[in-house]
């Protein structure tokens, strides 16, 4: 992803706020597909880039839903806040991935959306998005494209849950990591968690004493390396062989 000095040329600055064009993500993104003419249409309705600071709510439950947000950079989380008052962490979101479909239906957030690290998104009005896909109906295949991925991402989610043990959890979710920064470019066995441990156990539905203990398992085994948030994955077979229940880690 492109980073900016306080000295860059006007020229250059111009061409950078383009928007999906100049984005290293569009090919993660809702401009897939599409060619110059239409991703200039697209560019065309993103109100503005957003910068969220760390632990900052991005939107709250029962909010009114009138905006998409595509993440430029960054990581969050999102949850559900219970009868009683606690988090049930629902899913972690990265650089090239929308957050705010959950509101479509309902026209409200049925979550929130809180920056892990700080962060920028981008902005697209949904009303405006909906405009569009009556005139292109690559953006709309698109759309549908990512909705179903998070429909079968929250469906392999339930299923982690229910079907699996805690190591199996655990591995799967670090499988899963790797394979979404391999999408972006980014190295599949070094990168840095940008959750605590107590998110991580929140999300899988296992105590954080749980997880400390499997890293701790996994480290002995020599299948990964861990220095507080920094992870490298050793084993990454291994690894994927824990998750699919063939290879239980002792």
């Amino acid at each position: 992803m492109p980073t900016l000095s306080n000295a860059a040329p006007v020229p250059i600055l111009q061409a950078l706020k383009a928007g999906c064009s100049a984005c290293s993500l569009h090919q993660l993104c809702l401009p897939m597909g599409l060619d110059e003419s239409d991703m200039v249409r697209l560019d065309q309705i993103i109100g503005r880039r957003r910068r969220i600071k760390r632990d900052q709510t991005l939107y709250r439950m029962d909010d009114s839903f009138d905006m998409l947000y595509a993440i430029r950079l960054g990581h969050f989380k999102t949850y559900q806040v219970n009868s009683n008052g606690s988090q049930q962490i629902t899913g972690f979101q990265m650089a090239g991935e929308l957050l705010g479909m959950d509101a479509i239906g309902a026209s409200r957030h049925q979550c929130e959306a809180v920056a892990l690290e700080d962060s920028e998104v981008c902005e697209i009005p949904f009303s405006q998005l909906e405009e569009l896909f009556q005139d292109m109906p690559a953006l709309l295949r698109q759309f549908h494209r990512i909705m179903s991925k998070e429909i079968s991402r929250e469906q392999g989610v339930m299923l982690t849950l229910n079907s699996m043990s805690a190591q199996q959890k655990l591995a799967a979710f670090l499988v899963n990591l790797s394979s979404r920064y391999a999408t972006r470019g980014y190295s599949a066995t070094r990168f840095q968690l940008r959750m605590t441990r107590e998110e991580i156990g929140n999300y899988l539905g296992l105590a954080v004493e749980s997880v400390s203990r499997l890293l701790s398992t996994l480290k002995k085994n020599g299948i990964v390396e861990v220095n507080h948030r920094e992870l490298e994955l050793l084993d990454l077979p291994a690894l994927r062989a824990i998750a699919l229940g063939a290879a239980p880690c002792s």
